[in-house]
């Protein structure tokens, strides 16, 4: 009879494990089960015994329930019943008894060790042969909601990881002494500690490492591209693929919620100089997080009712659910940052005027005026930019309507323009309003698609079309000034162009009429004029964004910073991050004259904080 109090972990593949005596395998398998098959001697009585067939996971089932610390009297081969006690060999780590098995990895046969003492992690391998058998781990995925379900629901897709898979995931990491993966992370994370810590169960201590360099890791493991950031520096990623750092981090940020482990930093001295921040995403966040932590106040001003610029206007709540998002700003709260709301900068009050009443101001506005392709009919109804439409079904929670005053614009053939992630989260919220169809038009191949492997991937599974090499070129309207279709061209790619994709060129002759009654444009943004209008000392570049010095993103007006998609154009969440600590670390250098980095203080400070801190009942739901 198994033991069912203990619980095991099921794999898809794993190592070959083999006796030393007799050379059978000990891997025993039955459908998703899997297991390294023994017999021991527990107290004097031969049990059956499976184990955990993965390097530093040692769960038991047994025939009678061990515990925790117990030692073993006997391993046994159970085809030759030879003992695999090795005695001249002692556990390192508790000095009690290790029993020998053979494994390969990469046709090497290499010696591996069980300690005796139940729940002993010790396996006495070399780091070489430890790292060549965790190249025989495969990545661990995250669960998700089932592709025909999730269509009907706003809620995540993704699951996250359990601890087991945390663990798991974490035990892949070659902990290489110059990690190319915090070379890859703009704000500079010490990903193989944190990682380290995770694989050690130590998910407290983990999380902490984390926010010494980011304060909003359950967003950034959510939304920020590691495949192309730190995920791409990863070593094992030349072997096998990398690993998956944006799961862990998101885990840790969720653990730390849910178990109710958030505290506050003891801020211990009073800086007399007050800052202005212009926007509350990403990059303003940031800045205020940073200097408040400091002893400075920050005021952040919001030109919306929430705070969390394109975090809360922008990504759905299938991908970025607004209970972490409010979470976060939260947490900003608790530290004393002042967020005034509905204040847009420019009309409400300017610049200038912020100059006058604040030491130092950042702007980061981000880049929220929509493109159009100005074509013949752009002017027709039901035409949205993808800002509005995911501004309507996320901000104003039309998703929810009639709960929500804000109806959900609603077609039954939807053609979204674009191949971004923006594009991508307005095909897959077309597709959850009851759509009965969602093409994505792109002018170039899959190849050249911008958006998430993992995005394209979702919008695949939940039905949403891909009509690849073709550009619209007119739209077309019926009596009562709707849209009802949309000419377009083919194309062919020609020479790469100055984004170093291949440059799409019409096919002449090849229009055709896509059929649709709602089309989004989600093919970029620009910068708003608004601000500039009451500050034209701003200095801006050729295509409308704030030019800064790159080494302290000071602009060029004293004491004014900027960050982030106003400076840049569109980019990720953590690039916009670490824009906004280049300046808050610039700031404090300027206005206090020490020398020293922001994150070093707030690392020596890290550990001295107050009790845990229970945010709102409706931010731990998620």
């Amino acid at each position: 009879m198994v033991h069912q109090d203990v619980k095991y972990l099921k794999f898809k593949t794993y190592l070959n494990t083999y006796c030393p005596h007799c050379k059978n395998t000990f891997n025993w398998e039955r459908k998703e089960e899997k297991y390294l098959v023994f017999k021991a001697k527990y107290k004097g009585e031969l049990i059956d015994l499976k184990l955990s067939p993965y390097l530093d996971v040692f769960e038991v089932v047994s025939s009678k329930p061990i515990a925790e610390g117990d030692i073993l009297d006997d391993l046994i081969c159970p085809k030759c019943k030879k003992s695999l006690i090795v005695d001249n060999i002692k556990c390192a780590e508790c000095g009690s008894a290790a029993a020998e098995m053979i494994i390969t990895a990469f046709s090497k046969l290499i010696p591996f060790f069980i300690c005796m003492k139940c729940g002993c992690p010790w396996h006495g391998l070399t780091k070489a042969d430890e790292n060549k058998i965790k190249l025989k781990i495969p990545r661990q995925e995250m669960p998700e909601q089932d592709q025909k379900l999730r269509v009907t629901n706003y809620q995540e897709v993704p699951y996250g990881y359990t601890s087991e898979l945390a663990e798991l995931e974490a035990g892949r990491c070659l902990q290489c002494k110059e990690p190319k993966c915090v070379d890859g992370c703009p704000v500079n994370i010490n990903i193989p500690e944190f990682i380290r810590l995770t694989s050690e169960g130590k998910y407290d201590e983990a999380v902490k490492k984390i926010k010494e360099r980011n304060i909003l890791p359950a967003i950034c493991g959510r939304v920020c591209p590691q495949e192309s950031q730190c995920e791409a520096k990863c070593i094992l990623g030349l072997r096998d693929r990398p690993v998956a750092i944006g799961n862990l981090e998101r885990f840790l940020a969720d653990y730390e919620r849910r178990m109710e482990l958030v505290k506050i930093p003891e801020i211990k001295k009073r800086i007399n100089k007050r800052i202005a921040v212009v926007g509350s995403g990403p990059a303003g966040l940031t800045v205020a997080a940073d200097l408040q932590q400091l002893g400075y106040s920050v005021t952040i001003f919001e030109a919306l009712h929430e705070p969390g610029g394109v975090l809360v206007y922008g990504i759905p709540e299938f991908r970025l659910p607004k209970a972490i998002v409010h979470a976060e700003i939260d947490y900003l709260k608790q530290l004393g940052v002042k967020i005034e709301l509905n204040c847009v900068v420019g009309k409400t009050v300017t610049v200038q005027e912020l100059r006058e009443n604040f030491d130092a101001v950042f702007i980061g506005v981000g880049a929220g005026l929509p493109v159009f392709m100005n074509i013949e009919g752009e002017n027709l109804g039901n035409i949205f930019s993808a800002n509005e439409y995911l501004t309507r079904m996320n901000l104003m929670k039309a998703y929810r309507f009639p709960e929500y005053d804000t109806p959900k614009p609603r077609g039954n053939k939807v053609v979204v323009i674009g191949g971004g992630n923006v594009a991508m989260d307005s095909a897959r919220t077309a597709i959850r309003t009851g759509a009965s169809e969602v093409t994505i038009v792109y002018r170039r191949s899959r190849a050249e698609l911008p958006a998430r492997i993992e995005e394209v991937r979702h919008a695949e599974e939940e039905g949403i079309k891909f009509m690849l090499l073709t550009n619209p070129v007119k739209y077309i309207g019926n009596d009562q000034m709707m849209v009802k279709g949309m000419e377009c061209i083919r194309m062919k790619l020609g020479e790469p162009d100055s984004s170093g994709r291949r440059r799409p060129i019409p096919i002449e002759g090849s229009n055709f009429v896509i059929d649709c009654d709602l089309v989004v444009v989600a093919i970029g943004t620009t910068s708003n004029p608004l601000i500039f209008q009451n500050f034209p000392e701003l200095k801006r570049n050729k295509w409308g964004y704030i030019e800064v010095n790159p080494e302290t993103n000071e602009t060029s007006v004293e004491n004014v910073y900027a960050g982030g998609d106003i400076v840049t154009g569109s980019a990720t969440v953590i690039q916009a991050m670490g824009a906004g600590r280049i300046a808050a670390n610039a700031i404090h250098k300027k206005l206090s004259g020490e020398d020293n980095s922001i994150q070093n203080e707030i690392k020596n400070e890290i550990e001295k904080v107050t009790e845990p801190v229970t945010v709102n009942n409706d931010n731990n739901k998620s």
